[in-house]
């Protein structure tokens, strides 16, 4: 079903990349889409331009398909941190407010919610815990508990701001069970998506998520600097604009009209020029691998992978963070009992690439690796521990 060749994913001719939770290598499609932009660039600048001038309605219907809504709930972005930040610096908080997030969220899905700090807002971090009971010894990041969640929801929590999948120990949320919850309370559910989105179903209008922010450079395999943003369209109407420029506004080329007019879908926060070979690469990764294939049967695909090598691996060696199958995602977070670092970079010695977070090494596949790819690492990984 999936094409899985060395033309569609160059990568495969090097090495087992197992390591799309963090600079994955760009899908071939996508890069070909960069360089014909970027070749016509080249070759006579804004006269070779008007070919192009779809891109950015193309981007914005096409990442709606993939989160099967409208194409006015997309923005494009450079990054999920610029996505947090155009919410969380709009957002109307009122000195007193509450934000929910985890106490080891990424960077970019904390940060920008720590700053409204100094708009009297209060930033409640859930504890850490232990989702399968079975790993009281691990100082690493591991989860968080829902009922912690609910017993820390006050009057005046206004956002819950949480990954969907949790970088370093893979844990994903139950953004249905998640959502629910937020709906019955009236919280809006940002939910920072850059590990999930590629990977894991999203669809932000089934779990009532208000906003997803993401990067394109992981499970996506697209452009390094690149970003998405989806926002519901009551979401949107709350957030003031803290960003704008030439392409804010309504009248659009018309720039001698000073008018304040502006966009009020998903251009809100598309407030200057974009990075059109990012656009065009985007567009050519969705078509070739994101709108062909489901993302269930992706998902599915890619855990089945991940089973494939926990057949192999040693467990005497490593001890794997299985969570329980609704909680699960493309990321698998394994305990070595050697040093994670050094053994990561023996194995990549022998064309095996993966990454190590805190005492995590993330065996993180994607679809198009095959049953010898997972079988190889694993026994590359037992050999290099075992020594």
């Amino acid at each position: 079903m999936f094409d899985k060749s060395e033309k569609a994913f160059p990568v495969k001719k090097n090495s087992v990349f197992l390591a799309h939770c963090a600079i994955s290598p760009m899908q071939r499609q996508a890069e070909e889409a960069a360089q014909d932009y970027l070749k016509a660039m080249a070759e006579g600048g804004v006269s070779r331009l008007p070919p192009f001038f779809s891109l950015l309605p193309r981007f914005h219907q096409k990442c709606g398909q993939l989160f099967k809504t409208d194409s006015g709930n997309i923005s494009s972005t450079h990054n999920t941190a610029e996505g947090m930040c155009l919410i969380a610096n709009g957002y109307p908080f009122q000195p007193g407010d509450e934000i929910i997030s985890y106490i080891h969220e990424f960077p970019s899905n904390h940060y920008p919610w720590r700053l409204q700090e100094r708009r009297g807002v209060k930033l409640v971090l859930l504890d850490d815990h232990d989702p399968l009971g079975t790993l009281p010894g691990v100082a690493s990041p591991r989860g968080w508990s829902m009922e912690e969640l609910e017993a820390k929801v006050s009057s005046r929590t206004r956002i819950i701001a949480l990954s969907h999948v949790q970088f370093s120990s893979g844990y994903a949320a139950d953004l249905v069970k998640l959502g629910r919850f937020c709906r019955e309370r009236n919280i809006d559910l940002v939910i920072d998506g850059a590990q999930s989105v590629g990977c894991l179903p999203l669809y932000p209008e089934e779990c009532n998520v208000a906003a997803v922010a993401v990067s394109s450079w992981k499970w996506l395999m697209g452009p390094f600097g690149a970003g998405l943003l989806y926002t519901s369209p009551e979401f949107r109407d709350k957030i003031e604009v803290t960003m704008v420029g030439a392409s804010s506004m309504q009248q659009g080329l018309e720039y001698l009209d000073h008018t304040w007019n502006p966009h009020v879908d998903g251009r809100k926060f598309e407030y200057s020029t974009l990075s059109w070979e990012h656009l065009a690469a985007i567009n050519g990764l969705l078509d070739a691998v994101f709108l062909r294939y489901p993302m269930e049967d992706i998902r599915m695909e890619v855990l089945r992978l991940q089973n494939v090598f926990l057949q192999y691996l040693d467990p005497d060696l490593f001890t794997p963070l299985l969570f329980p199958e609704a909680h699960r995602s493309g990321i698998l977070a394994i305990l070595p009992e050697t040093n994670a670092q050094k053994l990561v970079e023996r194995v990549g010695k022998l064309g095996i690439v993966a990454t190590v977070r805190s005492e995590y090494i993330r065996i993180a596949p994607h679809f198009y690796l095959v049953d010898d790819d997972m079988k190889r690492a694993a026994e590359c990984f037992n050999r290099e521990a075992g020594q």
